[in-house]
């Protein structure tokens, strides 16, 4: 086996050993041309021709074999990622003295039991040169006279860099969802939807980017980037002053202009309702979605789920919506396990009455579940995944999907080592070699739902979590509309939780999805949280920072798993100041990962957590802060409908109110939530004491009804059962009612 791929798996922070790097070679820089062989092959070359001379066979060097998997903990799931070392190894070419404009034919031969040869692959040599006007700018013009450049290989544009000013007493903050830090100034950063399973504050890789950023401090502005493909941002890291912009493009060379960039001015609230005018607007949804949600991986079974919400019941901690991931027969992702049905060859959807659900089976009765849910005011959330799953080898209904999808035309597809089109195969380290639905596509995102509306009509379900939408890896791929992978796949995550809000809406359900994954204009749909993470102080500091930024940026509904999702379960204090902070965020959930059913539980209930630790504070801190949330609820709805109206977000950063304020910044884990509520978390281990900045103004301290003067910091002890709140004095005696036992 011989094979080389020139865009490699995609991945975008990681080169593949037989990818040519990089893709689009730059002039005076040198390209790297590689290949994998199976174990027999024991020399190989490279045929390479320039500007179309003769042939030269140059001899290329063995290497270290790299891959686009992960080691432990460096994928979704640390069983789904583990990979074994294949016998195979790596072969490298490297060519220098490249210059603009030449163009490069190549293939690779490799020797051993039999000669084997690649197809011919060719590339041109870019070179970047001036580009005035390449940036059209709509709005106030902001870019620097003479920094625009392209890119240009002599027939395409494939990149194009400018730069805008930034003034000393500016901040650089939005950005989609980011976990390292509200202000971006003197950092660089880019757009790229990527799956980081945890530690997303220390790789600053995030599921949901977006190429749009606040200017706060001075005049007040902004600006987007309007592209799906690929930004890079150096925010006055490398030049003080001046922010530099550089962006993927597709252009002819002849075009003049061949990115746009949108410029706002005035406050940050102002800035986002322009963005938000472009990028679409959020929904309104229920007020019931501001309950309680509850998960964890091993509510597998009717049993259990109900056995858990017989649970909060039992302790006193009102719940609102359960949500269920694993359920399914993990083949079909559209039947429940254990369920008995016939096979429909056609792929055509289920409806309830083709199944039979065993007494004895992990599902005895799930709409039974759903009526005895609904009766209690719990909502139901099923898990779904984007992928035909294809490992291990698909049978029965997986199979015929699997043959119904490839046949009628829905899937994404890729290039083959021949240059021919096939179904793209998934390339993350989650389901593997898995089949995409092209949800981008009114039709093929219709022939997907179709499949899951028996769970909505018939069974009742009121939502999905729509994960893993960030499995679209690589510029060859090719969506249905002929859009390459390099502009298609940062929208996929946005379409997909369309494409499920659309199946509930249609049956005349609000469109309930929770995402981890999106981009620009998943602010339209449904609600979000901020990935797996430990269960650490820092992880819950950088899931706040991830909060902040998905609301600066227009995100309405978001949460995160309080008390952390994965590791060894949090201790007590660990878990009450999380759930604290929760209490206080748009969506309050927990969740837990899998932990194959050993004991002692990994669950992140309270009473779990109380007996984990031996800790007598969790259960009736727990169960006061789930309480305080109930009451919270309609404070909630209200403030959610007025953001909608002015875009100022619910989760408010407080540079939103207070752009001018240079302290805001210093204290950048602290929120308004609402017009009326200041919430301070406490984010450390140990403190019996902490600092809250207040703003300028009269404020009431929610737990004591003190009287507090803004315009410094103030300090409060912090007791474990207790958060520091400040509320707008003028709203303290429509709110005070909140915070009574």
């Amino acid at each position: 086996m011989i094979r080389h791929r020139p865009f490699g798996s995609g991945h975008p922070y990681s080169v593949d050993t037989e990818q040519r790097w990089p893709i689009d070679p730059v002039a005076g820089e040198p390209v790297v041309l590689g290949v994998r062989t199976s174990s027999e092959v024991t020399a190989a070359a490279a045929e390479v021709v320039r500007d179309g001379g003769e042939p030269r066979s140059l001899d290329l060097e063995a290497t270290a074999r790299t891959s686009r998997g992960q080691s432990t903990d460096g994928g979704h799931l640390a069983s789904a990622q583990a990979r074994l070392a294949r016998t195979s190894g790596g072969w490298q070419l490297r060519l220098d003295g490249l210059r603009p404009g030449e163009h490069y034919r190549y293939r690779f031969v490799a020797s051993g039991a039999r000669r084997q040869s690649t197809r011919w692959f060719d590339f041109r040599v870019a070179g970047w040169r001036p580009a005035p006007g390449a940036v059209r700018t709509v709005g106030p013009e902001r870019v620097i006279p003479g920094s625009e450049a392209v890119l240009d290989d002599g027939v395409r544009t494939r990149r194009v860099r400018f730069a805008l000013p930034i003034a000393d007493a500016e901040h650089v903050t939005g950005l989609g969802e980011r976990f390292d830090a509200l202000d971006h100034r003197g950092t660089s950063l880019d757009s790229v939807v990527f799956e980081q399973y945890k530690s997303q504050g220390a790789e600053r890789k995030t599921y949901l980017p977006m190429p749009f950023a606040h200017i706060v401090g001075a005049e007040g502005w902004g600006f987007h980037v309007r592209t799906s493909r690929r930004v890079w941002f150096d925010f006055a890291e490398q030049e003080a002053g001046r922010i530099w912009v550089e962006a993927e493009v597709d252009g002819a060379s002849g075009d003049v202009s061949v990115l746009d960039l949108a410029v706002y001015e005035g406050t940050p609230t102002s800035v986002l309702d322009q963005f938000l005018a472009e990028a679409g607007r959020p929904t309104e949804l229920p007020s019931w979605i501001f309950r309680l949600w509850a998960s964890a991986n091993e509510w597998n079974t009717q049993r259990e789920v109900m056995r858990q919400m017989d649970l909060h019941r039992e302790h006193d901690i009102p719940v609102g919506s359960v949500v269920i991931e694993a359920w399914s027969d993990e083949s079909t992702f559209t039947a429940w396990r254990d369920s008995r049905y016939a096979v429909t060859k056609d792929g055509a959807p289920h409806r309830l009455a083709d199944f039979d659900f065993p007494p004895d089976g992990a599902w005895p009765d799930p709409k039974g579940m759903v009526d005895e849910l609904h009766a209690r005011e719990i909502r139901l959330h099923l898990w779904q995944i984007p992928l035909v799953k294809m490992r291990p080898h698909p049978k029965g209904q997986a199979a015929a999907d699997a043959a119904a999808a490839i046949r009628e035309g829905v899937l994404v597809q890729e290039e083959a080592l021949d240059g021919s089109l096939r179904p793209y195969r998934n390339r993350g380290w989650w389901f593997p070699l898995g089949l995409m639905p092209d949800l981008t596509d009114d039709r093929a995102a219709k022939w997907w739902t179709e499949k899951r509306r028996y769970l909505v009509d018939e069974i009742g379900v009121d939502g999905f979590k729509t994960d893993g939408g960030e499995h679209a890896w690589g510029r060859d791929l090719r969506y249905l509309d002929g859009r390459h992978g390099d502009e298609g796949n940062a929208l996929f995550p946005v379409h997909y939780a369309k494409a499920f809000g659309d199946l509930l809406e249609s049956a005349g359900k609000a469109p309930v999805t929770f995402s981890r994954a999106g981009f620009t204009g998943s602010q339209a749909h449904g609600t979000y949280w901020a990935g797996d993470e430990n269960s650490t102080w820092e992880a819950f500091r950088w899931s706040l920072f991830a909060g902040l930024s998905a609301a600066s940026s227009g995100i309405v509904y978001w949460g995160w798993d309080l008390g952390g999702f994965s590791g060894e379960v949090p201790d007590g204090e660990l878990y009450l100041r999380s759930a604290a902070a929760a209490a206080f965020v748009p969506i309050m959930q927990y969740h837990a990962e899998f932990n194959h059913h050993r004991l002692p539980s990994g669950d992140r209930t309270p009473w779990n957590i109380a007996e984990r630790n031996d800790d007598d504070r969790v259960l009736p801190t727990f169960r006061r802060f789930a309480k305080l949330r109930e009451r919270l609820v309609p404070y909630l709805a209200d403030q959610a409908r007025a953001t909608i109206e002015t875009s100022a977000p619910l989760m408010r950063p407080l540079y939103f109110d207070a752009p001018h304020d240079e302290n805001v910044w210093r204290h950048p884990l602290q929120w308004m939530l609402g017009d009326d509520l200041l919430v301070c978390p406490v984010t450390e281990a140990g403190a019996t004491e902490w600092a809250t900045y207040l703003p300028a103004g009269e404020w009431v301290d929610a737990w004591s009804g003190d009287a507090v003067e803004g315009g410094r910091v103030v300090k409060r002890p912090a007791p474990i059962d207790e958060i520091p709140i400040y509320v707008r004095a003028a709203a303290w005696p429509r709110v005070a009612a909140v915070f009574g036992d």
